[in-house]
């Protein structure tokens, strides 16, 4: 039993030949698992099982900032899976039949986005109670939702309806960038919290009054509060 550790970020490529009869467990941290065509293969967690032969697997990645280990059991390890580590010491965790009835949590990509889309659903659900709730205390202390321009007042159910709509567009950024990017929430992070800033700029330029202002700006900042750390999370992250 060896123990490979990565680094924040650290990508480290996989011989097939080395990981034959190898079966590893994630100790800490995230490992993603880099397909042979590029793409970016599932995220496993502490406690996570795998096996790589035959899987097209051909790098090991770190998604996270922290190291993140991963213990390996095979015959012979070879120096090139446990560079700057030590052997792992007591009990041998992952054997015979153990290793058999292990729980298997390279999720396939189908199931891995409809978690994540109904994760983000549901916070998309939550975030149109939040910004409805909070539009009705601020229209009781005064803020009025009187857009200039077009002499309308925003209605209290429009709030929900907008926000459900952005809420998920920010889940089918979060669905693509699961598929494609390597670091997928931390892409999320900055894309959501970039757009988030940009959503301010049109209540400063409405012309409404300012307390109208400053409650659209506040209930841009509860949308964004409720669905990027559950996105995020999601994700990984």
């Amino acid at each position: 039993m060896r123990t490979l550790a990565l680094r924040g970020g650290e990508r480290v490529a996989v011989d097939p030949a080395e990981w034959h009869r190898a079966f590893a467990v994630v100790t800490r941290g995230r490992v993603q698992l880099e397909l042979r065509d590029g793409r970016p293969g599932p995220v496993l967690r502490r406690d996570a099982g795998f096996w790589l032969r035959g899987t097209g697997v051909r790098a090991l990645h770190n998604p996270g900032r922290r190291t993140a280990t991963v213990r390996i059991a095979l015959p012979s390890a070879p120096s090139s899976l446990v560079r700057g580590t030590e052997p792992v010491r007591g009990t041998e965790l992952v054997s015979g039949t153990d290793m058999n009835s292990s729980t298997d949590h390279t999720a396939t990509a189908p199931r891995r986005t409809a978690r994540l889309a109904g994760i983000g659903l549901a916070a998309a659900l939550v975030a149109a109670v939040a910004t409805t709730l909070a539009a009705a205390l601020a229209r009781a202390a005064g803020a009025d939702f009187e857009i200039p321009d077009g002499g309308e007042t925003i209605p209290l159910p429009g709030f929900a309806v907008v926000t459900a709509f952005f809420s998920v567009v920010g889940v089918v950024i979060a669905v693509a960038l699961q598929r494609w990017s390597a670091r997928p929430a931390e892409r999320f992070r900055w894309t959501a919290v970039t757009l988030t800033a940009v959503s301010l700029v049109p209540p400063l330029i409405s012309g409404a009054n300012a307390a109208t202002v400053v409650a659209l700006i506040l209930l841009h900042l509860v949308a964004a509060a409720v669905m990027i750390p559950a996105l995020t999370r999601a994700l990984g992250g």
